[in-house]
């Protein structure tokens, strides 16, 4: 995931669940999330396919887009839940998961309009309300600047602010991308060659893991069935395409930043709801690094970035969740389900 970048290495009792007219029955102990080991709705968009997984009815369409090197998944608690009351929809972003591979280079303005052009291909009309996390911030908000009209609200998890935040906190992290981007290119070719996978550096007490097991927060996810952890890992070990379009989502970051630093439009009285774990980069709490000076300053700035969204709308709040990773729609997914359900209500009114 672009779990902020920083965080790459820390890395609904429903019995049956409708996708794309069809019915997929659960029968894991972790209910509903082997809907996400298959496709679901195949959609095309200029000459390849985005998968879909919408489920519920109502308006908005709440829209979910999920972290660098994360897809749809990662919203497996919180999707089902919305659905009880709306429309919910995620997605594979172009490469990922079950989707084709799309145009090069993946940059946040493309990536905003094949997915509403996926959205409008599968007669799901507007207005939406888009969920993003860490890298899919970038992504929602991008949209929201290109289609405010199609926009009802905005619901930002532990994103990305690399644009509104110190630019020599932003300088520091691009800085650091060149060594992420080696060590994913190194897994890409291995991959690409059938040759064997490189290692992710050792964790004291821990199993030693490959380079396929980097998405997410780590695979295989305790919060998953057994059954979606191994598909995961073989799309992880196997789909090259995947780790091209990563690659290319990372290198076109600073180029997605500046057009949202040019970009910054106001979303009148619109909800935005912005969810800030004060553990950016952190993938789990229990391998949370020292509470050093540094690390400290860098979650102050982070924190104090996030809240600048607040002046994007008349109708904001920044929610902390406090005993949470960034991955708050695993760790407090009802933070995440009462946000959304603010911005759904709000929404609704005149």
């Amino acid at each position: 995931m672009r779990q902020s970048r920083s965080g790459f290495l820390l890395t609904v009792l429903i019995s049956t669940i409708a996708v794309s007219g069809q019915h997929v029955a659960s029968g894991s102990s972790f209910p509903g999330d082997i809907l996400y080991a298959q496709p679901g709705q195949l959609v095309s968009v200029n000459g390849f396919r985005l998968n879909l997984y919408c489920m519920g009815s109502g308006s908005p369409t709440v829209v979910f887009d999920s972290g660098w090197e994360d897809w749809a998944p990662s919203w497996s608690k919180a999707q089902p839940e919305v659905a009880k009351w709306t429309r919910a929809c995620s997605y594979d972003r172009a490469g990922a998961g079950f989707s084709d591979p799309g145009p090069m280079p993946r940059t946040s303005v493309r990536i905003a309009q094949e997915l509403r052009t996926a959205l409008h291909h599968a007669d799901i009309a507007g207005p939406y309300i888009l969920v993003g996390h860490a890298f899919g911030g970038d992504n929602v908000r991008t949209f929201a600047d290109l289609h405010m009209r199609e926009v009802a609200g905005l619901v930002l998890i532990d994103a990305d602010s690399d644009d509104v935040g110190p630019k020599a906190m932003q300088e520091e992290q691009h800085r650091g991308d060149a060594g992420i981007l080696s060590q994913l290119r190194d897994c890409r070719n291995a991959i690409a060659e059938h040759k064997p996978l490189p290692a992710l550096p050792s964790r004291p007490g821990q199993p030693q893991r490959t380079c396929a097991q980097q998405f997410f927060r780590g695979l295989p996810e305790a919060a998953w069935s057994p059954e979606l952890n191994a598909r995961l890992m073989e799309i992880a070990q196997t789909n090259v395409a995947m780790y091209d379009a990563y690659l290319s989502e990372m290198e076109q970051t600073p180029s997605d930043e500046a057009y949202l630093q040019k970009h910054r439009r106001s979303f009148g009285s619109r909800p935005i709801r912005v969810l800030t774990s004060r553990n950016h980069g952190v993938g789990h709490l229990e391998r949370k690094p020292p509470d050093t000076p540094e690390h400290l300053k860098y979650e102050k700035e982070t924190t104090l970035a996030q809240a600048r969204w607040l002046a994007l709308s008349s109708n904001s709040k920044q929610i902390f969740a406090r005993n949470s990773s960034e991955y708050i729609q695993f760790d407090e997914p009802e933070t995440l389900i009462n946000a959304i359900r603010e911005v759904y209500d709000q929404s609704k009114r005149p």
